[in-house]
């Protein structure tokens, strides 16, 4: 065979791939094994295994062999938007989906779990997970949890399959069908969804600069139907990147107890914060159920939910989570409890602090933050950075800790046609709309992700909605912050 013949061969193994004879993560044999099943000489092998790690269907890891790889590296690679392919099936640069992914974080997985491959620690494994998992795997979600000071009774701890899971039981646990939950004015979308699926009205709570108000919530309380709990997020709120402090926790707490109301407080977004408060939990540990994730601090694909409750209200919600079928995987919490206990979730937490960092300062160079802009210090000691005039390019909200921002659009824009024409130019953003509950008026803002892409590609779509932005677009003149 002529030595340029070695794509062609590359090609056929290519095929191989994409039909499913070879899949991800199987071993492809020695080169000197491939080039006799081949039929070709050992140096055509050696460019052919070279072709297919250029193409990134394979990977070779030293002194193990090569693999074929879980995915193609990222659409376009590095390519700017202007050079990426355009068409009907061109991949858009998701700004909507928030996966934090940091370069290194597979390797040391891997190297976490490597000991759970063995048959006898997974055939243990995937057995079922009770609703209490394990002492090891409590213990463990314990330490994840700690902060400023504070860290749950492992004896409290419960798990659910992800995050989602983990919000699904507690509201369902705290609210019967037909009840009312009460949430920030924008809040988490899947919230919305959850709700509709359990028969649960949603109440929305008025905020200020450090979320949801208490005095608001004491105001809808009293107000027609009382409320059965209330979903926060003080820390790194969703989409408002707002964060309480100490007193406002403090206060919140107060109320909660003075109506007899339990929160369900969302801390997935927190680990961000190092230097954030100690959770609403600490302040009212017999009024508050914390749910997180371990989702967004390694990968989307490696969940496990996790809940913390007052004793009193522990055997409910494991009933709970066992009768909605959400409870964890054997498998996952293991994996989980190794990960926590090598260092693995703390490298890669720290890891993706200071790549939010990173990608905040393209926020400041693509869209103008901090440029003429005021810089607030916020009060759960973060900064809160709000820039522009509405008027002229909008006002971007963004805390220099979080993976997104919240960006009240030019007045010339309704949210809805900005979405839709930021995707026509290749970028997918969140209309405010999905945030805002039941009759308020939706906001003329849209929500970006930064954590997905990489950082070169999110500085080109950036750049996009900037350029896009100062262009007059449909109802030009008419203002839809609030309509």
């Amino acid at each position: 065979m002529a030595r340029s013949d070695y794509r062609l061969v590359a090609d056929e193994v290519a095929g191989e791939i994409e039909r499913g004879l070879l899949r991800p993560g199987d071993q492809l044999p020695t080169q000197r094994a491939f080039a006799r099943q081949r039929r070709i000489a050992n140096s055509t092998a050696i460019r052919v295994y070279g072709e297919l790690v250029r193409r990134g269907l394979a990977v070779g890891e030293v002194g193990r062999g090569t693999f074929v790889r879980a995915a193609p590296p990222h659409p376009g690679g590095s390519a700017s938007l202007a050079e990426r392919p355009r068409g009907a099936d061109a991949p858009p640069v998701n700004l909507e989906l928030n996966y934090p992914v940091t370069q290194g974080q597979s390797e040391l997985m891997a190297r976490g779990i490597a000991p759970l491959l063995r048959p006898d620690v997974l055939l243990e494994a995937s057995r079922p997970a009770a609703a209490d998992g394990t002492p090891q795997a409590r213990a463990a979600a314990a330490d994840v949890l700690a902060r400023a000071g504070w860290r749950p009774d492992p004896a409290h701890v419960l798990f659910a399959g992800n995050g989602r899971q983990a919000i699904a039981a507690a509201i369902s646990s705290l609210v019967r069908p037909g009840g009312r939950l009460g949430v920030e004015e924008l809040t988490y979308p899947l919230v919305k969804a959850i709700a509709e699926r359990l028969g649960v009205s949603l109440v929305p709570v008025a905020v200020d600069e450090e979320g949801i108000r208490p005095d608001a919530l004491a105001a809808v309380h009293r107000s027609a139907s009382p409320l059965s709990a209330v979903y926060v997020q003080p820390t790194l709120h969703n989409p408002l990147s707002l964060t309480a402090g100490p007193e406002r926790r403090a206060e919140l707490a107060g109320v909660l107890r003075e109506l007899d109301l339990y929160a369900v407080e969302d801390t997935t977004w927190a680990f961000l914060a190092e230097d954030a408060p100690a959770p609403l939990a600490a302040y009212a540990p017999d009024r508050t159920v914390l749910v997180d994730s371990l989702s967004k601090r390694l990968a989307p694909g490696l969940t496990v939910g996790m809940l913390t409750a007052p004793p009193a209200h522990l055997d409910v919600l494991a009933r709970t989570l066992r009768s909605g079928a959400w409870t964890a995987g054997g498998v996952n919490l293991e994996a989980a409890v190794r990960w926590c206990g090598d260092g693995t979730v703390d490298s890669v937490v720290a890891a993706k602090r200071v790549d939010a960092a990173v990608r905040h300062r393209v926020v400041e160079e693509r869209l103008g933050v901090g440029a003429g802009a005021g810089v607030r210090p916020g009060a759960g000691t973060g900064a809160v950075a709000v820039a522009g005039s509405r008027a002229r390019s909008g006002r971007v909200r963004v805390d220099p800790r979080s993976y997104f921002c919240w960006w009240e659009l030019p007045s010339h824009w309704r949210a809805e046609a900005f979405v839709a024409a930021a995707a026509e130019r290749g970028v997918a953003v969140t209309p405010g709309s999905a945030f805002a509950i039941g009759e308020r008026s939706a906001p003329g803002a849209v929500r970006i992700g930064l954590a997905s892409p990489p950082v070169d590609v999110l500085g080109d779509a950036l750049g996009v909605l900037a350029e896009l932005a100062r262009r007059a677009g449909p109802g030009a003149g008419v203002d839809a912050r609030m309509r």
